[in-house]
């Protein structure tokens, strides 16, 4: 039973939970950057190069034979998947800026201090003396 209530705590700790939503929420966001590359980026920028499907581009390396299926290097798709990640790393970025910044907002300067406070740290100082 010990070990059950170890991971109880363990799971239950905020961070534990944290970074499932984290996860999650990721995951999800990682789909919408998906379908924005390549059905709403990628097709334009296609169509400006002359009508390429960049997921279609590919070397044949050993044609097909038989039932064997063609050897292909799949350029095209890493194409896909590195604007995938430019446009999240991206994105993260911006989010990352925008909490930094507010932090820095919440970072309050105390004020300065009174002329009372001086005065008083000063009789202080002067009976420590």
């Amino acid at each position: 039973m010990k070990l059950v209530d170890e991971f109880k705590t363990f799971a239950m700790k905020g961070n534990f939970v944290d970074m499932a939503v984290g996860i999650i929420i990721g995951a999800a966001f990682g789909k919408i950057v998906s379908s924005v590359v390549g059905d709403i980026i990628m097709p334009p920028l296609g169509l400006l190069i002359g009508g390429v499907n960049f997921t279609d581009l590919k070397v044949i390396l050993k044609a097909a034979a038989g039932t064997n299926p063609a050897v292909t290097w799949n350029y095209g798709n890493f194409l896909q998947v590195t604007f995938d990640f430019l446009i999240v790393a991206f994105a993260v970025f911006l989010v990352i800026k925008t909490i930094v910044a507010a932090k820095k907002k919440e970072e309050v300067v105390p004020p300065a201090p009174t002329k009372e406070e001086i005065l008083l740290t000063e009789i202080r100082d002067l009976l420590k003396k």
